[in-house]
């Protein structure tokens, strides 16, 4: 039992490693010249608009069922008045990064390990190297830094959607006038609450997109190789968003 316990450290750490330092490779290759514009334009489009549609639909209807409970609950309490503020203050802070990070590692992260995973177990990747090109950088700096780039205006947006969608019920569930709701809205967010909720997408988005690359460019074993690699990046990428949540809201906490 020991030695199967050392084992799974020593797996962990050897992944951990090797995830800091893709990370670090990644960091430095992005300053380099030439700067990929294709390839980040197409990143920035199939990573960024392609994912309008989960995220968007995720958040409208989280803010229409929180305002249904919120309304449920505080109503005993007299609190219905304050719907707004709950579901404005929840969403921006806590449910709107984090729902749409977790989209965003299920479809995004996915896809990037099955289209790495694809070409290592292919040898493209080998053929890559023998052509003296950078791996990290004509594969992985444009879908992290893409990535980077379109996960905070994603949250942005769905923060906005779900909102919106605490308001339909807001109107025609609870009976509050659209200028009642967004005053409380208004009334109850502060630049600290957005700047905290939008700060926290971009390590998310670097820790899902170094963990899909990471996973797809390790790949092996044909097919099922490469389903697994896929598996364990939508696994530890939302694992890995949960957690850093934790720490993250802890960080902002003391700002």
């Amino acid at each position: 039992m020991p030695d199967a316990m050392d084992g799974i450290v020593r797996a962990f750490l050897e992944e951990l490693g090797g995830l800091v330092l893709l990370g670090g490779q990644t960091l430095r290759q992005l300053f380099r010249r030439p700067f990929e514009r294709e390839l980040w334009l197409e990143q920035l489009f199939q990573l960024g608009v392609r994912s309008l549609t989960i995220t968007n639909v995720t958040l409208l209807f989280t803010g229409m069922v929180l305002a249904l409970q919120s309304a449920y609950s505080l109503g005993a309490y007299g609190g219905k008045p304050f719907v707004g503020d709950i579901i404005s203050l929840s969403i921006v802070r806590e449910l709107g990064p984090v729902l749409t990070a977790l989209m965003v590692a299920g479809r995004v992260g996915a896809g990037i390990t099955a289209e790495l995973g694809s070409m290592a177990v292919t040898e493209q990747v080998d053929a890559l190297r023998a052509l003296a090109a950078s791996p990290v950088k004509k594969l992985v700096v444009p879908r992290v830094g893409a990535l980077v780039l379109v996960l905070p205006l994603l949250t942005i947006l769905a923060d906005a959607i779900g909102i919106f969608g605490g308001l339909l019920m807001g109107i025609y569930e609870i009976g509050q006038t659209r200028e009642y709701f967004m005053n409380h809205v208004l009334s109850a967010l502060l630049v600290q609450d957005i700047a905290s909720g939008v700060g926290k997408t971009f390590f998310f988005a670097a820790l899902i997109g170094v963990i899909a690359c990471y996973n797809g460019l390790h790949a092996s074993g044909g097919a099922d190789g490469v389903g697994k690699a896929t598996t364990n990046t939508v696994v530890a990428g939302s694992i890995a968003v949960i957690i850093s949540d934790f720490f993250l809201t802890k960080i902002f906490l003391w700002f």
